[in-house]
């Protein structure tokens, strides 16, 4: 019986890293959505967004999700972090036939000092100059999203564990 280990959660929550290490613990194949995307696309995401737009970007990250749900055999997916509060993601990712969809939580601090050094990188923060408005951006999209993370099979907190913690807790769900 093939089974899917979905991550969600705030970007900089670790779903990328956890779902590698949580992929290779298990022998499954590891999708990160955001990388499949920029793969079948042929451009990065922040090309995308730049480019075509925002709902361009969400429209194809909907049908790329959709695609990967459909797949028979059991495996890893990392989803982006806004990917499940779009559309119909979530009631998809929770339909998902033989799926466990795992909610790695953080919060405003945590989460604050993780992207802070790496904002440059994110274009959905990269224009933000003080910890302060980073933490307040956080802050409001967390309190936006939450409703969609918080339908998750399971939350795991993740402040203060170690990947192999992380692994070893999602492994103990099955």
């Amino acid at each position: 019986m093939a089974l899917k280990f979905i991550l969600l959660g705030y970007m900089g929550c670790g779903k990328s890293t956890v779902g590698q290490a949580l992929a290779k613990s298990l022998q499954l194949d590891h999708m990160d959505l955001d990388y499949y995307i920029e793969q079948q696309e042929r451009a990065s995401i922040t090309q995308l967004i730049a480019e075509k737009g925002i709902i361009y970007f969400r429209k194809v990250e909907k049908k790329h999700l959709e695609t990967l749900l459909k797949l028979p055999n059991s495996y890893v997916l990392s989803l982006g972090g806004g990917t499940p509060c779009y559309y119909n993601n979530m009631d998809a990712i929770l339909k998902t036939a033989q799926s466990r969809s795992i909610y790695l939580r953080a919060n405003v601090p945590f989460l604050t000092e993780r992207l802070y050094t790496k904002k440059s990188k994110r274009p959905l923060i990269a224009a933000i100059e003080s910890k302060e408005e980073l933490a307040e951006f956080i802050g409001k999209h967390l309190l936006e999203r939450s409703s969609f993370y918080d339908q998750a099979d399971a939350v795991i907190d993740i402040q203060g564990k170690t990947v192999a913690q992380l692994v070893k807790e999602i492994n103990e769900l099955r």
